[in-house]
């Protein structure tokens, strides 16, 4: 039985997500602005990354005023009550800015410093991912109803389809293109989405049967992790140790191990 509180804030992320995905896909601008930039000029915040978190904190601090924030684009406050929200109300900037469609909106509600709902919301594929700590995943989309999500059976290594994304500094990018150089005739092949949310979730749907990524922060992972957990995926981050911006893993049980090996000898 869901814990009542998890049921509550799934329920709220799921209505800010929304309200958020509308924002930016109804309001995009033509001639999209940059506001600012991030670590490099290819990672750029524009206005409407900024008024989605706004959206999205002014919506959860109506209903939970005591509640912590950490987002992307700045909210950072600890809050009372041990629930603590973890949002990037943009996760894709670039696809965003170029039109592509693989972008997201990402909620998560931490308590007690474990995740314990999640919602990942992709208004350009018509589809919304959400899970409840030991609910099960489950998503929205053209199919009728909800559906529930699981990982693909494993397959060996060599026929897994893996999933990764770059980072925005040029030298870190140039050593995971490496990393890739090296993993792509061990695997059917690789793809690079551009999203980490939709990556995991992806992973969670049996749409990719793995992914694996360097320098994510908090915020990139946090909710598409536990829908990929609730999926039956194994998530995690170097031997012995919870997914980090050190490196983050996420595939199905049988190709976790393989990959997160082959990773660690190659220096990912």
């Amino acid at each position: 039985m869901t814990d009542p509180l998890h049921a509550e804030l799934l329920e709220i992320a799921q209505e800010a997500a929304r309200r958020a995905g509308e924002l930016l896909r109804d309001g995009r601008p033509a001639d999209l602005a940059v506001a600012a930039t991030k670590s490099s000029p290819i990672d750029v915040v524009t206005e409407m990354d900024i008024a989605a978190e706004k959206l999205i904190t002014g919506l959860i601090a109506d209903r939970r005023p005591q509640d912590g924030f950490l987002g992307e684009e700045g909210a950072a406050t600890q809050g009372t009550t041990g629930v603590r929200w973890v949002i990037d109300p943009l996760d894709g900037t670039v696809n965003y800015l170029y039109g592509l469609p693989t972008w997201a909106v990402s909620i998560a509600a931490e308590r007690d410093g474990e995740t314990v709902a999640g919602v990942v919301a992709a208004p350009m594929r018509g589809e919304t991912y959400h899970a409840v700590r030991g609910g099960g995943a489950w998503a929205t989309g053209a199919w009728d109803g909800e559906r529930r999500l699981a990982c693909r059976p494993s397959p060996p290594l060599d026929q897994a389809l893996v999933s990764t994304g770059f980072n925005y500094v040029a030298e870190v990018r140039a050593e995971q293109a490496e990393i890739a150089r090296r993993l792509i005739p061990l695997v059917r092949d690789i793809r690079r989405g551009g999203s980490a949310a939709i990556d995991l979730c992806d992973v969670a749907a049996g749409r990719l049967d793995g992914y694996y990524e360097r320098g994510l922060h908090p915020w990139d992972r946090a909710a598409g992790d536990l829908i990929a957990r609730e999926a039956g995926a194994v998530t995690g981050g170097r031997p012995g140790e919870r997914l980090s911006g050190e490196l983050t893993i996420a595939a199905s049980p049988g190709v976790f191990e393989p990959l997160q090996r082959l990773l660690e000898d190659f220096g990912a």
